[in-house]
Parts: C-alpha cells; structure tokens; sequence
C-alpha cells in the first residue's frame, strides 16, 4: 500500500469507530481486525502502520469526531508533513480544503474534566501524559523466577520505583511472544495493577477474596505474592473473562485458585459460604476506565453521563458486597482504573457514612508511590509513570 492509501484506510476505520462509540458497539480493536480481514492485501508493515494512525488520531480527538476525515485532519494539525500524503491519488484521500473542519483535539471535553479528580483536574502534565503511549509493564512470577530474571531476558528494561517484581519496556515491546512467557515465568501487567495486588497486603495462609478479578491479572499477582500459599476465591459475572483465569493459573504454577462464576443480582446469595470470613477482600471495580486512556483513548468517545452513572451504582453495591464478606478485623481493598473523583474517593467518603465503624489505612503503598486524595491514594501517568488509578484500604471494625 502507498502512504496515501494507509491514511485512506485509516479515515474509513476512524469513520467506523467514531460511529461505533456514539452507539456504544464493538470496541476498536475489534473494529480494527474486522478491518484488516476486509483489507487481506494489507502486509504486516501495511497494519502496523494503519494502526499507528488510527491510534494516533484516536489521541488526539477528545470526542467521537463528525468523521474518520476530520479526526485525521486534526493530526495533521500536530504533524504537518502528513498533509502531502492527502493527494486525491487513486486510493488516497482528497487534498484538504482550506477551510475544511478538523475535529476538536484535547484530553477530553471540559465537561469531563471537571469531573477529574482536583489533583489531575487542571494539571497540564497529567494531561500530556495521558495521551502518550504507555510502556509495557511486566510482573515476575515469583512461583517460577526471581526478578532478576527479567533483566536478563529484557536487558533493554529497567525496574518500576517500589516494585521488586516489575520491569518497565518500551511500548509496542512483543513480550507475550517470548517463550517465558509461555512458560509462565512473568505476566504482563501494568504498574498501577501491581501497585494494587501489593496495596491489598495479602499474605501466606490467609483467606482473599478478589470479587471483580476478570481474567485474573489481580489475582495472579496475589498468588504469587503469597508463594501459593493462600486460598484465593476469584468471582466475576462475566463467564468469557472468568474462564481465562484457570490455564493462566495452571501456566504460573498458581494451585490454590477457585474461581467462581456469579450471576448479577445474586452475588450475596451466591457467597455466602464467605460471610464475614475473609481476611483481605479486593474489589476491583467497573469503571470510566479514565485511568487507561494511554491504552485504551477510545474510551474517552464512550463515556457519557448515563454510562457513569451506571458505574457509580456498581461501584457502591459491590464495595458493600465486599464488606460483607470480611473477617472482624480484615481488610478491603477498593480500586478503579478511573482519575474521576466520583468514582474514587467519593466512593470510599460514601462507603463509611453507610458503614460505620470501618476505618481507612495509611501508607499502603511504596515511599514516593501515588498521593494521598482524600481518603485514599491516586496513581497518575505523570506522577507515577503508571495508569491513573484510584485505590483505597479499609479496616473492618472488630
């Protein structure tokens, strides 16, 4: 494919993913591939620099634009040797007009960032940092290596501040190709997520419930954490993620997880075997996913006023449903991969009017990691080289 042709294709892709965040459809990357099945003459170099594009635009555009068209012309904006590449060739796009509408570029609208946590909200730092592409961040299994380890199979890495297992590489790095992988001897996860599974303090012998653990990325990390040597209950709602969760256990040597599929409404009812009987709960809630827009910028064309509304009620029901289940003394751990206050330290200021007697712990996480935002602690791109995540540890009363 020529330059031309690519900045074409990308345009066409734009179009069917700004018209699939309106209506709340398929995602990107699932937008994308179907794409590049209709696009067999695309080659590997074809893709990847297709993908750069629409990524690229993505990043730029902070609402679903009008068109794939005007949300290209708004990178050319930021990268003006692209505007030749608008030549009205045969499978290229048609030369730009002067007076032709570009889409309005930015983080987000300022709707949305008013509802940004204070400590990102007018911070113009945080907001260049969101819009570049995120490192790859690994975790060493523990149960088949040491983190040594990582630096001799990535010498080009370098270790994350306070994690004695993470290793940082630079974006798009292949590192799920490697044969270790397989293997099982690392994990690819991002730092806020290892900050996190480190936050809940788990330790061997105890008794971890992790009640939103998707995949199971969390719950991995607790594992290995603990040596195997706690009994961890991983519960979602979602079967297709759930059941990611048992061979990415059995690759990391991770024997003591029982997964648990829960049917939405019927969570209590489904656990009560785990009544006031853990002794760490971690609650990873469905969020804005605001905290991910490095990986994920579409996300930022999707969110509307209704659609958070909808997280904020998930959030409270299942930070009760997880208070429910910890032990007199235990602990809960409370986390969204958001930066928008509702969904972070509201929740936790929410939570303890309704649960009196419960109390907030201090310095959960490393000596420079993440600042204190109200009664919990906020990870930031830019202040922690990490994705924007909000997370809170709370004491059961006695």
């Amino acid at each position: 494919m020529t330059p031309s042709a690519r900045v074409q294709a990308a345009i066409e892709i734009l179009d069917a993913i700004a018209a699939s965040a309106r209506d709340g459809g398929a995602p990107a990357d699932v937008l994308f591939s179907e794409a590049m099945r209709q696009r067999r003459y695309a080659g590997s170099k074809d893709r990847r620099a297709i993908r750069a594009l629409v990524y690229d635009a993505i990043r730029v555009v902070r609402s679903a634009p009008a068109s794939g068209r005007a949300a290209m012309l708004a990178l050319v904006d930021r990268q003006p040797d692209m505007a030749a590449l608008f030549d009205g060739s045969s499978y290229g796009p048609a030369p730009i007009l002067d007076d032709e509408a570009r889409a309005d570029a930015g983080l987000a609208s300022p709707a949305l960032i008013d509802l940004f946590d204070p400590l990102v909200g007018d911070d113009a730092a945080e907001a260049e940092a969101m819009l570049l592409r995120a490192s790859l961040d690994l975790r060493a299994n523990r149960l088949k290596v040491g983190h040594d380890e990582l630096a001799k199979i990535f010498p080009e890495g370098e270790a994350i501040a306070g994690l004695s297992d993470g290793w940082r590489l630079p974006p798009e790095t292949a590192a799920a190709q490697h044969p270790a992988y397989a293997e099982g001897r690392y994990e690819v996860q991002d730092a806020a997520s290892q900050y996190a599974a480190l936050a809940l303090d788990a330790r061997p012998a105890m008794r971890v419930v992790d009640l939103c653990a998707g995949a199971g990325g969390k719950t991995l990390a607790i594992a290995s954490a603990t040596g195997d040597a706690a009994d961890i209950l991983a519960c979602d709602t979602n079967r297709a993620r759930l059941q990611q969760l048992p061979p990415r256990a059995e690759r990391a040597g991770a024997s003591r997880i029982e997964t648990r599929l829960l049917d939405p409404g019927k969570e209590v009812a489904m656990l009560t075997d785990r009544t006031k009987s853990a002794d760490r709960v971690f609650v990873d809630a469905p969020c804005s996913g605001s905290g991910t827009w490095r990986r994920s910028p579409e996300l930022r064309w999707r969110l509307t006023p209704s659609r958070l509304e909808r997280h904020l009620a998930d959030q409270a029901k299942l930070f009760d449903i997880g208070a429910h289940m910890v032990a007199p003394g235990g602990k809960l751990l409370y986390a969204v991969c958001s930066i928008i206050a509702r969904e972070g330290r509201a929740q936790v200021d929410d939570f303890l009017i309704r649960n009196p007697g419960w109390t907030v712990d201090g310095d959960v996480l490393p000596d420079g990691v993440g600042r204190a935002a109200g009664s919990g602690f906020l990870l930031t791109p830019a202040h922690d080289g990490c994705d924007g995540f909000f997370l809170a540890r709370l004491t059961a009363p006695c």
